[in-house]
């Protein structure tokens, strides 16, 4: 299937589905037909809306929708995002907010690329931002990024995140959420041997498949059920001239949001059947609960074939980080070597994506980190996006979190000034 017309047929697909939907919501709402009231039309009408609205938000990246913030003085202070770090296949960014003291804590979230957007964090950066100065990996959509700028794969993604280690300095503690956990780890290992004074203060790993058969699940369990062939063959195709990235090899975001549907049709069914009733009833809006959450999770993103593959065949099928084995760039990085950066884990009771045991494994694998430094909680009644973004991440994990990083900041890290350079004596005649 790797071809452009089996990734062109999807889009295909998805513009008629929003073609048609709004077409029928406005014949719907045509004014002649309101001369003779009919209820199938106002079921058009609402089917319309939502369907449009669902097909059309398959391809829209959301907006981050973080504004203002109001700040202990009592106002309201404006948060800009500032590009700290450009890169072609994901930038670092900034939460700024203006008019505010630097904040003390200094946070770099690692968000997942696995299908969805980096805003799919977007209430645990506004949770952290109140006392935090917020710092966030920004995945860009693989079917933009030209095929000049070369392949991506997981010891890519590896770099990157010990650039951005770099980049921010010692003082900084970083939470990865679900995905990243692994790879996050491999990169503090990676600067625990070629650059010590650049590791973070602590690392939190948030429901992450550090060891994928410690607790096998249908999600991590895929990989043993395909051969890496049948995987390419199937799941791997290539963009459509529509889009910058025409030609690279990828693995389609609407074909992962297919499979993310399948897991609970029942379930999404019945909810798409409740908005159609709640817009017949007038009592539906822009920003209701349905279309917060669909408005965020239908948006997907194509990932880089040479990343999902790599991800499969490396990190769940061949588990080389859960048996310290992971090379990056021709180098065994090996995790035993953390030995100053304090490392939490997290997991949800109910996680049915990265089950309780996944995540935790990370501990063992820390052989010369003092026990003193390790910590793990198992969040009772919490599923997957809980974790990081629910009740239980706002109630308990997040005070739990602040409360670990803060117990591991010692003192502030000063950096040396420069000395300035002696101006070199004139050369006399």
């Amino acid at each position: 299937m790797r071809y452009m017309a089996t990734y062109d047929l999807m889009e295909t697909l998805r513009n008629t589905n929003q073609w048609l939907g709004a077409t029928a919501k406005t014949m719907g709402a045509y004014p002649a037909f309101a001369l003779a009231p009919n209820p199938y039309l106002q079921w058009m009408q609402a089917w319309g809306e939502v369907t449009e609205r669902s097909f059309e938000r398959m391809v829209v990246k959301p907006s981050w929708g973080i504004r203002t913030f109001t700040c202990p003085d009592g106002k309201d202070h404006l948060v800009q995002k500032k590009l700290v770090v450009e890169r072609p296949f994901g930038d670092l960014l900034h939460f700024e907010v203006s008019g505010r003291e630097t904040q003390k804590r200094k946070i770099l979230v690692v968000a997942p690329m696995s299908g969805h957007y980096a805003t799919l964090l977007r209430s645990t950066v506004k949770s952290l931002i109140v006392d935090s100065e917020v710092y966030v990996t920004d995945w860009h959509n693989a079917r933009d990024i030209p095929v000049s700028e070369g392949k991506f794969d997981v010891e890519d993604y590896t770099l990157y995140l010990v650039d951005f280690m770099r980049e921010l300095g010692p003082d900084t503690h970083v939470i990865a959420v679900c995905q990243p956990a692994p790879l996050t780890l491999a990169a503090t290992a990676y600067l625990a041997e070629e650059d010590p004074d650049a590791q973070p203060r602590s690392l939190t790993l948030i429901g992450g498949p550090i060891d994928p058969d410690a607790a096998a699940t249908d999600v991590t369990d895929f990989g043993r059920r395909v051969n890496m062939g049948q995987l390419e063959e199937t799941m791997i195709q290539r963009v459509g001239f529509k889009y910058k990235g025409a030609g690279r090899l990828v693995y389609p975001g609407l074909l992962q949001l297919s499979s993310f549907m399948s897991m609970n049709v029942e379930k999404h069914s019945k909810a798409f059947n409740d908005q159609i009733s709640r817009v017949m009833k007038d009592e539906s809006f822009d920003d209701d609960p349905h279309n917060r959450f669909y408005d965020e999770y239908l948006a997907v993103m194509d990932m880089p074939a040479e990343f999902y593959l790599s991800t499969v065949e490396r990190i769940f099928k061949g588990r080389e980080i859960a048996q310290n084995e992971f090379v990056v760039d021709g180098k065994k990085v090996d995790i035993g070597k953390i030995t100053t950066v304090a490392v939490k884990t997290v997991e949800g009771a109910n996680d049915d994506i990265s089950a309780p045991g996944q995540c935790v494994a990370a501990l063992d694998l820390l052989t010369g980190l003092p026990d003193s430094k390790k910590a793990s909680h198992i969040e009772p009644g919490a599923g997957h996006y809980g974790i990081f973004a629910g009740k239980s991440w706002r109630n308990n994990i997040r005070p739990l979190v602040l409360e670990f990083i803060d117990s591991n900041s010692g003192p502030k890290v000063e950096v040396a000034a420069k000395k300035p350079r002696k101006p070199k004596a004139k050369a006399t005649v």
